[in-house]
């Protein structure tokens, strides 16, 4: 029976990362963090790459309270940076790597472009009001106090009346970073 499902498991294909080295000069973690990573991503994956329908799941599970989906589809745009589909081993290790250990200049670039859906180079008011109802839903209906309906609008007009420095109703990188880093 063993070779049996070894067979199928040659025969399924696979996505295998980049040699451990390479990653470890790339990101900010250490062999044996690396190795602790694949195994738990192998464990959820094991194909070696996650789609946006699996990601949604696994993402759903720390969020029971709420509906995490719309939220889970920005973020894992945000991690598929050749935007072919599919998260593998060596975007989650990069994204992880910047969220977790990057400079301060690092995670505001990976905010702002989770922030910027549609890739343009700015955040517009429509971009970040998706966002903030997307985290209201993900937080569920028993965040205290009870929110009211029009909360991520006023979110979103209070971010821009931070960050819109010249008031053109866009919101740049070197405007969000300097903003952040005030």
């Amino acid at each position: 029976a063993d070779t049996v499902e070894d067979e199928m498991e040659m025969a399924t294909v696979r996505h295998r990362p980049e040699a451990l080295e390479l990653l470890e000069a790339q990101s900010k973690f250490t062999k044996k963090e690396l190795q602790i990573l694949y195994r738990g991503f192998k464990n959820e994956c094991p194909s070696g790459v996650v789609n946006e329908e699996t990601f949604k799941e696994i993402y759903s599970q720390f969020f029971p309270q709420g509906d995490s989906t719309t939220y889970a589809h920005f973020l894992f745009n945000a991690f598929d940076t050749d935007h072919n589909g599919s998260v593998s081993f060596e975007d989650f290790v990069m994204g992880l790597s910047i969220l977790l250990r990057g400079t301060v200049q690092e995670k505001l670039n990976w905010a702002f472009n989770l922030y910027d859906i549609n890739k343009d180079g700015y955040i517009t008011k429509e971009e970040m009001l998706d966002i903030m109802k997307a985290i209201y839903d993900m937080m569920g209906k028993c965040t205290y106090p009870v929110l009211k309906e029009d909360a991520p609008r006023q979110h979103v007009e209070t971010f821009f009346q931070k960050m819109d420095k010249n008031k053109d109703g866009v919101v740049t990188i070197d405007e969000f970073i300097e903003s952040c880093q005030k």
